[in-house]
């Protein structure tokens, strides 16, 4: 594949300042083979930020055009495209350090890979999953161009959330994913075990029961919810593990087969570009589990 040619809490800044750390060492990323439009014609919603976007380099603030950018592998297609959403407590995408990071490594797999930049939602909780969901149609459309059967999503931390919104509120059969694959997710808005800034700029600073019941998403897992796989690290300070075990408890719970979740006893948040002892093994149980999908699915 080719390579590279206003108000924070302080748990916020703390949520972003691990990816920080790492990104700083990446001198470059794989470069898209398309970056596509993900509303042309303008999105049905708006999440009311004014402004121009800013790039760091690394990650993304102040979204307010979505875009996708595919990865498409050398060779043929194993079957399989994954639409990435990338963390950033829903004020940042880190769409370099959690999205463009992983393209190689995926497309040396035979893997379609398709990171998504959407838009923050600012309070606007609808606009994100609208983007996820118009990301889902969009690939399905060209599906016989990139040359895949199965799409899946993809989230990390807050874009965990997004990816798990994706799998238990899609609306079709087009926007449902065939698998999700979520890194250290947000899954849960309950106050006590969620991450403050990802409820907050979502779903504001007193949502109702009944509104963080709906945003829970292991509140609303069914059986027809795709299989997936989860990751995560028992010393994540920011998310904690619960959110991935509540997960894979639903999933099982209802009766979803094909679930897999993975447990490292160290790496704290943040680490899918980074080098840390578990880097090789999380990377080979996920490529095993994603090597067989299209036995079961």
């Amino acid at each position: 594949m080719k390579t590279s040619l206003v108000l924070l809490s302080t748990a916020l800044l703390a949520f972003s300042l691990p990816c920080t750390l790492h990104a700083q060492d990446a001198a470059a990323y794989p470069v898209p083979d398309e970056v596509i439009m993900v509303w042309p014609d303008g999105a049905p919603t708006d999440n009311g930020l004014t402004g121009d976007e800013v790039d760091y380099g690394d990650h993304v603030s102040n979204v307010t055009v979505p875009t996708l950018s595919v990865f498409v592998p050398d060779g043929p297609c194993c079957g399989l495209a994954i639409i990435s959403c990338p963390g950033g407590g829903y004020v940042d995408v880190w769409d370099k350090t959690e999205g463009y990071s992983l393209a190689d490594w995926y497309n040396e797999m035979g893997i379609v890979y398709a990171v998504l930049k959407y838009r923050l939602p600012n309070g606007h909780r609808e606009v994100p999953l609208d983007d996820v969901q118009q990301a889902m149609r969009i690939m399905r459309s060209r599906s016989a161009q990139y040359g895949f059967r199965w799409l899946g999503v993809q989230g990390n931390s807050a874009g965990g959330h997004l990816a798990a919104m994706a799998s238990t509120h899609y609306v079709d059969s087009l926007t449902r994913p065939d698998f999700t694959v979520l890194f250290y997710p947000v899954i849960t808005l309950e106050a006590s075990r969620t991450h403050s800034g990802t409820r907050y700029y979502l779903l504001g600073e007193n949502p109702s029961d009944e509104l963080v019941a709906e945003f829970s998403n292991e509140k609303c897992v069914t059986g027809e919810t795709p299989c997936a796989f989860i990751m995560h690290s028992s010393d994540d300070t920011l998310v904690p593990v619960s959110n991935s075990v509540s997960y894979f408890e639903a999933l099982t719970g209802h009766g979803v087969r094909n679930c897999s979740m993975y447990i490292m006893p160290e790496g704290g948040h943040g680490w899918t570009d980074r080098q840390f002892t578990y880097r090789s093994a999380w990377m080979k149980a996920l490529g095993t589990w994603l090597e067989k999908l299209p036995e079961v699915l």
